[in-house]
C-alpha cells in the first residue's frame, strides 16, 4: 500500500493552513487540491506548509467531486494505491489520519468512512437534515454502503474509487460524496464505518462553510433520483457481498 492524504480546498480561508498543519503532523504524503480558489488561503497554507507538501491546481471551480477525480488520475499515476479525503476546513479530525491507514492496510479493499459524532457546535439543520440522505443511501444498498452518505472523511482504495467516478458525468459537487458511496456498494467494494469527531469552527475562529440549503439538497434529490432508478437493478449483486465491520 501506498497511501496519501488529499485536502480538496476552495476558499478555506486560515483553516486551510491549519489543517494542513496538522495532517502533515500525522501523515508524510499530503495533497492539496486548490479547487479555483480566490481567497488567497492556499497562498498562505503553501508558504507555511511543511516541505514535501504536494499542491495541486485547477485553473477554475470544478467541485469537490472534480477536484478529487483529477488528484485521483495523478495520484495513480505516481503509485499510490490509497487517499484519505480530508475537508480543508478544520471540520475533520487530524488525529484520526493513523487510525484510518492502520485500518486500510488490514482490510487495503475496503472503504473506511468515518461516522461523525456530532459536538454541541454542530448546526442543526446539518444533523437532522442528513437523515433523509442516509435514509434512501441506506435503501440503494441494503444497508451494505456508509452509515453516513454525506460525511467527507474516508479513505478510499484508487482503482475502483477512479472506475466509478470516470464512469459517471454527475457526482462533481455537493452530491458527490453519497454517488461514490453508493455506486462503490454496487461495485461490491466493503464498507468499515469508523464513529469520527467533528467539529464546526465559528467564523471568529475562520470558519468558512459552502453549503447552500436550498442549491445542494436539489443536487442530493436530483442524485438519488437517478440511484433509486437504477436500484432494482442493483438488488441480485447487492445481496451476495457481506458487509465489513471493525
Amino acid at each position: 500500500m501506498k497511501s496519501l492524504v488529499l485536502l480538496p480546498s476552495y476558499n478555506s480561508g486560515p483553516q486551510l493552513a491549519a489543517t494542513l498543519r496538522g495532517a502533515r503532523a500525522q501523515w508524510e504524503h499530503v495533497w492539496v487540491c486548490v479547487d479555483g480558489s480566490t481567497d488567497g488561503s492556499d497562498t498562505l497554507a503553501e508558504a507555511e506548509a511543511p516541505a514535501g507538501t504536494r499542491f495541486l491546481r485547477m485553473q477554475r471551480n470544478i467541485g469537490k467531486g472534480g477536484a478529487f477525480l483529477e488528484s485521483l488520475r495523478i495520484a495513480r499515476s505516481e503509485g499510490f494505491s490509497h487517499v484519505l479525503l480530508m475537508d480543508s476546513d478544520g471540520q475533520h479530525p487530524a488525529g484520526m489520519i493513523r487510525r484510518f491507514m492502520e485500518i486500510s492496510e488490514s482490510h487495503p479493499e475496503a472503504c473506511i468512512c468515518g461516522v461523525p459524532k456530532f459536538g454541541p457546535d454542530a448546526p442543526l439543520e446539518r444533523v437532522k437534515g442528513r437523515l433523509i440522505g442516509n435514509f434512501f443511501a441506506t435503501l440503494e444498498t441494503l444497508g451494505t454502503g456508509p452509515e453516513d452518505s454525506l460525511f467527507g472523511f474516508r479513505l478510499y482504495p484508487i482503482e475502483p474509487a477512479l472506475r466509478v467516478m470516470e464512469s459517471i458525468n454527475n457526482a462533481r459537487r455537493f452530491d458527490f460524496d453519497t454517488v461514490l458511496a453508493v455506486r462503490l456498494a454496487w461495485a461490491d467494494v466493503p464498507f468499515i464505518n469508523v464513529s469520527t469527531p467533528v467539529a464546526y469552527p465559528a467564523p471568529e475562529d475562520g470558519g468558512v462553510s459552502h453549503f447552500r440549503y436550498l442549491r445542494d439538497n436539489l443536487l442530493l434529490v436530483a442524485a438519488h433520483s437517478r440511484l433509486l432508478l437504477e436500484f432494482p437493478f442493483r438488488i441480485p449483486s447487492l445481496l451476495k457481498p457481506p458487509q465489513v465491520s471493525a
